[in-house]
């Protein structure tokens, strides 16, 4: 590879909440110049005006220089095209991907590929998910509709679409962006309506900052907006009630046998439960040079080990977003490995006995 890992960025959210007007504004941005756009469905995306010419493979090129592919088969095979042509110089220049999923789509496939694949990994890098969610009809949405909280609950930033036909004011409408925040407590809010924020905000979600390209771990953990959370009782009859966010913390640096047996414990019985983890954690074999973590349910990012720790804070830290995955339960768990007191709970005798548990490991 002769390029840095390109950013991807994920469009997700439920039918109707706006994500193809919000592309075809992305499509006509001067400063999305030399970006892959991949969608399910090419019918629905006005771009017929900018049509350069169609080549025999889906890839078309327009007339602002961006890129927009039909997924003609795997995704990872659209991908690997496009990094093909890079290469041999049938692509100038990528400078990022953008790949919208439908409206019913649970977006970890998609993160799976990015983060999982051994090739692809080495050629991109996820920048972050982008949700889409219609500040009209939204909370219905969320009730109705579980595939729209996990993909709230999984954003780096969400997009509330059609704001000029609510009342910002309104008791009605600050509680639905309460829910919002409380499914997703470091989900940054941006409204599809206020263009300079979507310029400047919506991509960069990434641990490394663009402009510098060192590591901005605060940013990209924003753990704080976990510990500050508030959590107001709400319907538990609603899907809400079964997602958690939360982060681990540990002072001591952790042995990296430890850690890895922690995380295939976690991911193996755990995975569909386990909707996204984040994380930088000091090791014990190396304390001055922290391991940056990143999952989507059972697959993981390769770990990524920093020159120094980015600030004055060296603790561990773990992001985790779950669902019917009880923070304490997750917490004894870790502290099981860590060496704080040994868990003690109902699903003991069912994890040691669990063909996908550990061997050698006794909760």
């Amino acid at each position: 590879m002769t390029h840095d890992p390109i950013p991807v960025s994920i469009i997700t959210g439920f039918l109707g909440s706006g994500k193809t007007t919000l592309l075809n504004r992305l499509l006509k941005d001067p400063d999305l110049r030399d970006t892959a756009v991949i969608i399910n469905e090419f019918g629905d995306v006005g771009i017929d005006h900018l049509l350069v010419e169609q080549s025999s493979d889906g890839v078309i090129e327009l007339a602002d220089g961006c890129l927009c592919c039909t997924v003609r088969g795997e995704l990872v095979d659209t991908l690997s095209d496009l990094i093909a042509r890079l290469q041999t110089g049938r692509l100038k220049s990528l400078k990022r991907v953008v790949i919208e999923t439908t409206g019913l789509a649970d977006p970890a496939p998609v993160l799976h590929v990015i983060m999982g694949h051994p090739v692809l990994v080495q050629n991109f890098r996820l920048d972050g998910v982008i949700t889409v969610v219609d500040a009209v009809n939204g909370d219905r949405t969320l009730d109705n509709h579980e595939e729209a909280v996990k993909q709230v609950a999984v954003a780096d930033r969400i997009i509330l679409t059609k704001t000029d036909l609510v009342d910002p004011t309104s008791r009605s409408f600050a509680q639905f962006t309460a829910r919002l925040m409380r499914l997703n407590p470091a989900g940054l809010q941006l409204s599809a309506g206020d263009t300079k924020a979507i310029q400047a905000q919506l991509f960069d979600c990434g641990l490394y900052d663009p402009s510098t390209k060192t590591a901005d771990v605060a940013r990209w953990l924003h753990e704080e907006a976990y510990h500050h959370r508030h959590d107001h009782a709400h319907d538990v009859n609603r899907h809400d009630a079964r997602i958690r966010a939360f982060t681990l913390v540990e002072d001591k640096p952790i042995d990296p046998g430890a850690l890895d047996m922690f995380i295939d414990l976690l991911r193996s019985s755990q995975s569909e439960q386990l909707l996204r983890m984040k994380g930088i954690v000091a090791l014990s074999d190396d304390p001055e040079r922290p391991v940056v973590v990143h999952g989507v349910q059972s697959v993981f990012h390769p770990p990524a080990r920093l020159p120094a720790w980015p600030d004055a804070d060296h603790r561990t830290r773990l992001v985790l977003i779950t669902r019917d995955l009880e923070e304490d339960y997750v917490a004894r768990l870790f502290g099981a490995f860590v060496g704080k007191p040994q868990i003690d709970t109902p699903d003991r005798d069912a994890l040691e006995n669990s063909p996908l548990s550990i061997p050698g490991f006794k909760p």
